[in-house]
């Protein structure tokens, strides 16, 4: 099966991957933008998100096989390879796989080290959604915010929010899966895996994602890689200063 996708403008392709409970459509606005400036944007769903179809198994290692299978069935080499979170990690496992593809590697807010679980109050808010009652968006972000208090995290996740038919509301992300396999959001790089080309790390200024102590690992699988920080923002870096964001990215990818 092939990941969903939008496809935005012509030119050199420049895939986008979100994060964790994330969506292609997190990634519009900024896509637009890329496309506007003579890029083909491919946003992806990845595995169990967004339209993407679900599946049992959910690790780095078929999340970077979909992406394999998503540049063959597009016919697409030479790309530009921007991943968030999440999708930071299966772009950095997929440019070590295949250097061959990737002309620029770009990981927004994720180191390749192990990161411990910590979504335990998300998922179990997601859980809790009980959509036999739950009839509004207003309800569900109101049933969420007993797990779930930041008003920005809130709005990030309901965008999984769909109607499945007339009254009926669902979400889109194969929830029981993630809830299942979310150890492996955290698993780090292989400890071999190298990529030579040009790579930039972006971390926001708030996140404690990539701290100093990341540094010396980031180099060491990939040796030609720069790490910029993004002023105001914290994890959702790309969302909380997208100027500044998409500025780091352009200046990178020309």
């Amino acid at each position: 099966m092939i990941l969903h996708s939008n496809i935005l403008g012509e030119g050199k392709p420049f895939i986008i991957l979100h994060g964790f409970l994330g969506m292609s459509d997190n990634w519009k606005t900024l896509g637009t933008q890329f496309s506007e400036l003579g890029f083909q944007v491919h946003l992806i769903d990845q595995r169990n998100h967004g339209r993407s179809f679900h599946d049992d198994t959910f690790n780095y290692e078929v999340l970077a096989e979909d992406l394999k299978q998503y540049c063959d069935a597009h016919n697409l080499s030479d790309i530009v390879l921007l991943g968030h979170s999440m999708g930071g990690k299966t772009a950095m496992l997929f440019s070590t796989l295949y250097p061959e593809l990737v002309s620029k590697l770009i990981v927004a807010d994720i180191s390749p080290r192990f990161y411990p679980v910590h979504h335990d109050a998300i998922l179990e808010g997601l859980s809790a959604l009980n959509f036999d009652t739950i009839t509004s968006r207003t309800e569900a972000d109101k049933a969420l915010s007993r797990y779930v208090s930041d008003v920005g995290t809130r709005m990030f996740l309901l965008k999984n929010l769909y109607w499945i038919e007339k009254g009926k509301l669902a979400l889109r992300i194969n929830l029981e899966v993630l809830k299942q396999e979310v150890a492996e959001v955290g698993e780090s790089l292989p400890s071999y895996s190298r990529f030579e080309k040009n790579t930039l790390f972006l971390r926001g200024d708030r996140s404690e994602y990539i701290g100093v102590g990341d540094e010396a690992l980031i180099k060491n699988h990939f040796p030609k890689s720069n790490i910029v920080t993004i002023s105001n923002a914290g994890h959702w870096l790309h969302a909380e200063n997208p100027k500044e964001f998409s500025q780091a990215v352009i200046n990178f990818v020309n």
